[in-house]
């Protein structure tokens, strides 16, 4: 393999001659190998967005000249446009600032630029990855500045996919808004409800969790870039921050603004953690309603078998005809996975020491991979199992009248412990609540339908 030879503070170090990266980045590849993966490429674009806003406000403050903005703006287009991916092979695990990462992206950024000026890989003179890409920044604020850009990028595809699945569960509702059925607390018989319910419900938790979403990525929106080593923006101009933020907000769309502390957004990775949590609780809700259409839906003779899931595969290799609910299965997994990873977030962000947190690479990659899981478990939840469950009005029906909670209606009329006594009665005798009160003379069947008429919603709009 043909090398070229770059030489850092620590020495020389052969480096592919092929490569984009260079020496740090090699330095890096010969130290961590332990997750065994590199970082997202949603992590190095966030990056590379950051270093083409660093570069434009330096050149606004008249730090960097036309010729050099212009190569490094370019070199970034192609990088966000897909070239280059393979130049980022930094693990996971590497010194905890991200510092590698951020080198590595530095490297990149400037040997692709200078070939855009006509120099070659390697050479330094054009465009320097430290003193022109990574020009009055430090690691320490670009890096968790980074796993911002990244986040917010990433609300705007998690949300149309949770939107989607809001959707197919409001149709269904909708569909299903005439099916009577028992609604079940702790398990056991309770009040009566209809299915419609059970989606619209699921529905409604899912808009909180965007809501969450949307909430925590306000707040990532303020970023530290420009704030240096440890936020207090050393070797910088007064302006750089909000050139940054500003350069930022043209580059991609969104609000970006200036930390309100440097000092603080530069240590802290509770933002961050915030939207972990968001995205922890939205796994919480899409795993609830998973775990609740497996109980539904569970039979078929020997279950509640109220809904009809979709069939997607045989459900076993020995049982023939066996259908499983393997798309909730499937679900509960990803959910389970990103609850794990916000602990690991969590975790981070809780032992960061004096001026840095120095665990930011994990905090980062857990997020995104949580985003992505998400996003491809709410579709595949909407599309390969919501749109297609039926329901077993009948077999619901059943229920409805047979349930011992069937009873509560009469409570207004003849008080507790009367109706406790009719329900007792009912359960002994294998009847349900309406042939007891007719046999009693409570009520007539007219009236005890009357009653029944609207109790699944008698004071809701």
């Amino acid at each position: 393999m043909a090398t070229r030879i770059e030489k850092d503070s620590l020495g020389e170090l052969e480096v592919p001659a092929e490569a984009y990266y260079g020496v740090h980045t090699c330095r890096s590849l010969r130290n961590f190998d332990v997750a065994g993966e590199a970082l997202p490429l949603e992590i190095v674009h966030g990056m590379v967005r950051l270093k083409w806003a660093c570069a434009i406000a330096n050149h606004k403050l008249g730090l960097m000249d036309e010729q050099k903005l212009a190569a490094i703006a370019k070199a970034c287009e192609r990088i966000l446009a897909g070239e280059f991916a393979d130049q980022f092979p930094i693990d996971v695990f590497h010194a905890g600032s991200g510092t590698s990462s951020n080198m590595n992206t530095n490297e990149v950024i400037a040997n692709v630029a200078t070939e855009i000026l006509g120099g070659k890989r390697g050479d330094r003179s054009l465009i320097h990855p430290n003193d022109d890409v990574n020009k009055g920044q430090s690691t320490n604020n670009i890096f968790p500045s980074v796993i911002r850009v990244a986040c917010v990028t990433l609300v705007d595809e998690l949300v149309p996919s949770l939107n989607h699945l809001i959707g197919t569960l409001e149709a269904k509702a909708s569909e299903f808004a005439g099916v009577i059925k028992s609604g079940r607390t702790h398990l056991q018989d309770a009040v009566p409800m209809s299915l419609g319910q059970n989606f619209s419900a699921w529905a409604n938790a899912l808009v909180k969790d965007i809501r969450r979403i949307e909430t925590a990525r306000d707040r990532l929106l303020e970023i530290g870039a420009g704030g240096n080593a440890i936020g207090t923006g050393v070797n910088t101009k007064k302006a750089y921050r909000g050139e940054i933020a500003a350069a930022m907000t043209t580059l991609t769309g969104k609000p970006y603004r200036v930390a309100e502390n440097g000092v603080e957004i530069t240590q802290y990775l509770t933002d961050m953690a915030d939207m972990s949590s968001a995205l922890r609780m939205t796994a919480m809700d899409i795993g609830k309603l998973c775990n609740d259409l497996r109980l539904l839906s569970s039979g078929p003779n020997t279950g509640l078998a109220g809904v009809v899931l979709p069939p997607v595969e045989p459900g076993s290799s020995i049982m023939p005809g066996k259908i499983n609910p393997s798309i909730c299965e499937a679900a509960n997994m990803a959910c389970i996975q990103v609850m794990g990873n916000d602990h690991a977030v969590q975790f981070a962000a809780s032992v960061g020491q004096l001026e840095l947190n120095t665990h930011m690479p994990v905090t980062g990659t857990n997020l995104v991979k949580s985003f992505r899981i998400l996003e491809r478990c709410a579709r595949m939840v909407a599309d390969k199992c919501i749109v297609g469950i039926k329901a077993d009005a009948d077999r619901c029906y059943h229920y409805f009248e047979t349930s011992g909670g069937l009873g509560t209606i009469l409570n207004p009329m003849l008080g507790y412990e009367k109706v406790a006594a009719l329900v007792k009665e009912s359960l002994k005798e294998k009847k349900t609540a309406r042939e007891i009160v007719i046999e009693k003379g409570i009520l007539t069947g007219e009236q005890f339908d009357d009653l029944v008429k609207n109790c699944t919603a008698p004071n809701l709009d």
